[in-house]
């Protein structure tokens, strides 16, 4: 694999930004609807994995979505925004960055479009990171859990298909990864 370009550090490094505040911007819109289901999240979580799957879906990149969760991470423990998991807050990072990465992996052969791939990514992603949390803080079990997840995965893939929309607009302003050019037209037509 050919090493990233500076132009694609940057692109990366914008979306871990973004990842991080957005999660911070959709936070109170989101606790009223958590609030009102009586769970914890698990909605502003899928908004701010969009940026992860986009990068990694336009980078192609192995390992690319652990690696932004592991520098979103450091990011939040350095800015005091680990929430309640506290010092474990790595783990809820990394993990749904480890998903990411497992989707696009898995799904590299299929006959999947782009666009597919990071609604499929941000889907699971999103629920990962909520079990992450579970098993960290909250330790639901039961129904309520399955709600949890089952709101964690709704939002993963409400916020993917904004992902996929996204990575569709950026193909042709940021080319990038190894052998993009022959994947610039798929996507999700929306």
């Amino acid at each position: 694999m050919k090493p990233y370009s500076l132009r694609t550090w940057i692109f990366l490094a914008l979306c871990c930004d973004l990842g991080l505040f957005a999660k911070r911007m959709v936070n109170p819109f989101a606790n009223l609807i958590t609030g009102a289901l009586h769970i914890p999240g698990g909605i502003s979580t899928g908004f701010s994995l969009m940026f992860l799957a986009t990068a990694a879906a336009l980078t192609q990149g192995r390992f690319c979505g652990a690696a932004m969760g592991a520098v979103q991470s450091a990011l939040a423990l350095s800015l005091g925004m680990v929430g309640s998991m506290g010092a474990l807050s790595p783990v809820g990072y990394i993990a749904p960055g480890l998903v990411i990465d497992l989707v696009f992996m898995a799904t590299k052969d299929r006959p999947l479009s782009r666009g597919e791939r990071v609604v499929l990514a941000n889907t699971l992603a999103s629920p990962a990171a909520a079990l992450a949390a579970n098993c960290i803080v909250f330790h639901l079990s039961g129904v309520v859990l399955l709600l949890y997840l089952s709101i964690a995965a709704a939002s993963g893939a409400f916020c993917g298909v904004l992902a996929a929309r996204l990575a569709s607009r950026l193909a042709p302003v940021i080319k990038m990864g190894p052998g993009f050019e022959g994947s610039a037209g798929k996507g999700v037509s929306i």
